[in-house]
């Protein structure tokens, strides 16, 4: 499993003129599923994201987590994190889990993510989405569960 976070003052997922998901300061989370990606590996991954300490303290220091801050993330399904561009000029997914699976480990994560006391906004699996968001930092980190 492979997340991009951006921490963010405010996020927005917008599908067909509908705004699906949202947060305030936080995370934006870009999620990718993997095929040997199972619900442990979500619920680690959940776990590793609600403790993650990237926002600053009262010195300014990267010491505090979204939990501290009281904050929220925004979640969205994204199959092209596994994209593979090693070959030629159009990438291949098929590092990417099966829609199925992708669509039930992403369900779990976001569900895993509550369970640890955060306001989840999400996405449409499988839309076409747009994303409005003020980066702060701006941070951004890459988190893959092969490297945690």
């Amino acid at each position: 499993m492979r997340a991009v976070l951006q921490r963010v003052t405010r996020a927005t997922c917008t599908v067909e003129g509908r705004v699906t998901g949202e947060t305030g300061p936080g995370f934006l989370v870009l999620l990718g599923v993997a095929p040997d990606d199972t619900p442990e590996t979500a619920r680690t991954l959940a776990a590793k994201i609600a403790r993650l300490r990237v926002f600053g303290d009262e010195s300014g220091k990267m010491n505090r987590s979204v939990l501290d801050i009281g904050g929220a993330v925004l979640s969205i399904s994204q199959f092209t994190l596994y994209a593979d561009t090693r070959c030629g000029n159009r990438p291949s997914f098929t590092g990417a889990a099966p829609p199925e699976q992708a669509r039930a480990l992403y369900a779990e994560f976001n569900s895993a993510l509550r369970a640890h006391g955060l306001p989840v906004g999400e996405g449409v699996f499988g839309a076409h989405m747009l994303l409005d968001l003020t980066n702060d930092g701006p941070v951004t980190l890459t988190l893959d569960t092969e490297n945690n």
